[in-house]
């Protein structure tokens, strides 16, 4: 039998002592991390960044907590596409996901940040907005937004989890986030980090604003037209003549609020015909001009859209005090982003899909105590396929295969190395509701060149003097090197992401589904 004499004992438990504040120590290293991600949510929509459309109080929080990113953007601007390569920090050639309307299931056993951070001894959960068309894989716990193709409703939501189905009373962003401050309530109990995805729906169409703005509702409250509203599209290339995204011919009468909205409780019900009943009685009673019916139709849309935001906001800000109240601030990386941006009536416009900044720009703020500089802000040249790589630098976890992307880290110190980088971008999804051709192209420190291959037409914007993407120079005269020279980094971007040459196509069942119901929206419209 093996003995143990009092001297070995000792020093066999100063061992042990010393492994585990060894594994306790390594633990209270590694961050928690917070993912907050809303949906359709413009630059111009959050006051962190200035001149804004709606005040964001606590979005701003993590602003001036940590560090604002002014030149973030996404590889493809699209709702399940950019959340796949958030997950997988890799463009959608690479991580199979292309489209919303014709990918198919998201692949969740492929390698994953929730995959790296489980597998890491990270607790994981997303709770929220999922639109990849398959079960989360590798979180502990999930609870995702179930009915009406994964986008949910803003009222009375139906939850899919491992249970089942679960129909709730109330509003989304209400209920996602009881449902992660529950989740953060079991977690924090544990001895080990935890990595949280809090996915909001909003501001996504149809813009439904929550109970509280509906009270506050203001029909005669205006906001500033941009001055691109009416502009005339014709001429420019086909591309952007033949897209269907104008407020004036593409916006529904669910989207304007003429038509009550669906799933209501009746004192739900009560409160939308409080906000918008009169004023679309004296619509409808208005004999407007076509202009005027913009105007009219502008209004409704970004003041619901604004409302949403800030129905959003205060619910993040209920997080964000839990984590203060919890004292779990100090420990946790927070990051606020979108999807993807939004036209908000640029062009004449809404939605998203193009490369343009309104579209392909996101907000991006990071809250990091110890670690990021409260105030700090960052003109580098960054993109979705970052967000994994940054995460698990942070957590300490090296990706068992090369993702696309790079950590962001280093960005956090008070005087960063100089960044030089181009970022890709590739939209797919044509056929497609809005008809925005399929397109490939490079944003860099001064240009962006964007290709659409459907219709060999070229666009090449001066992102210094011409940020709102209004001017195309390509074939004008003195711009013959400069185009030369963004084609050859296009070509060395397709080569380093190993882009493939031709696009994968939707089955023919899907093609047909796909194309009979743009149909039936443009009958709709």
């Amino acid at each position: 039998m093996f003995k143990l004499n009092l001297k070995d004992a000792f020093h066999f438990t100063l061992v042990l002592l010393a492994a585990s504040w060894g594994h306790f120590a390594n633990a209270a290293a590694r961050p928690n991390i917070i993912f907050i991600l809303s949906d359709d949510h413009a630059v111009r929509a959050v006051s962190a960044y200035g001149d804004s459309l709606v005040a964001t109080p606590n979005i701003d929080r993590i602003a001036a907590g940590g560090i604002r990113f002014d030149r973030a953007y996404v590889g493809n601007a699209i709702c399940g596409p950019s959340r796949a390569t958030l997950l997988t920090g890799l463009h959608s050639h690479a991580n199979g996901f292309y489209s919303n309307e014709w990918s198919g299931p998201f692949n969740g056993e492929q390698q994953t940040l929730p995959g790296l951070l489980h597998g890491s001894g990270y607790q994981t959960a997303v709770i929220g907005k999922w639109h990849l068309y398959s079960d989360p894989v590798a979180f502990d716990h999930w609870e995702v937004i179930d009915n009406v193709m994964e986008q949910g409703t803003y009222y009375n939501p139906s939850f899919r989890s491992p249970a089942g189905i679960e129909e709730t009373t109330g509003y989304v962003a209400d209920l996602i986030t009881d449902k992660s401050i529950a989740w953060l309530e079991q977690a924090k109990r544990e001895d080990r980090p935890f990595f949280l995805l809090y996915n909001h729906k909003t501001p996504h169409r149809d813009w439904m604003p929550g109970p509280e703005e509906l009270r506050n509702w203001d029909e005669d409250a205006r906001f500033e037209e941009p001055a691109t509203l009416f502009r005339n599209l014709d001429g420019l290339t086909r591309a952007r003549s033949d897209a269907r995204m104008r407020i004036a011919d593409y916006m529904t009468d669910s989207d304007l609020k003429l038509r009550k909205g669906t799933n209501l409780t009746p004192e739900q019900e009560a409160l939308w015909e409080q906000a918008f009943a009169e004023g679309n009685r004296q619509f409808a009673a208005a004999q407007l001009s076509d202009e005027d019916k913009l105007r009219w139709k502008y209004q409704r849309y970004v003041k619901s859209y604004a409302a949403s935001v800030q129905s959003m906001d205060r619910q993040i800000g209920r997080l964000l005090d839990y984590l203060e109240a919890n004292n779990l601030m100090d420990n946790t990386l927070v990051v606020y982003s979108s999807d993807q941006g939004f036209f908000l009536g640029e062009n004449g416009w809404f939605d998203k899909r193009w490369i343009d900044d309104a579209s392909s720009r996101v907000p991006l703020l990071m809250e990091w105590r110890g670690h990021i500089r409260p105030g700090t802000v960052s003109d580098a040249l960054v993109q979705n396929i970052d967000f994994a790589p940054t995460l698990l630098d942070a957590a300490g976890v090296k990706p068992k295969t090369p993702m696309q992307g790079v950590s962001l880290l280093p960005l956090f110190k008070p005087q960063p190395k100089p960044w030089h980088r181009d970022l890709y971008y590739h939209f797919y999804e044509n056929p497609g509701f809005h008809g925005v051709a399929r397109h490939y192209g490079v944003i860099t420190e001064r240009y962006k060149l964007a290709y659409y291959y459907q219709n060999d037409e070229w666009e090449l914007f001066d992102r210094e003097t011409d940020p709102a993407d209004q001017r195309n120079l390509y074939g004008k005269s003195g711009y013959d090197d400069i185009t030369g020279d963004l084609k050859r980094r296009l070509q060395a971007l397709r080569a380093q992401y190993q882009v493939p040459e031709t696009d994968p196509e939707a089955a023919w069942y899907h093609g047909a589904v796909v194309r009979a119901l743009e149909q039936l929206m443009l009958w709709l419209f």
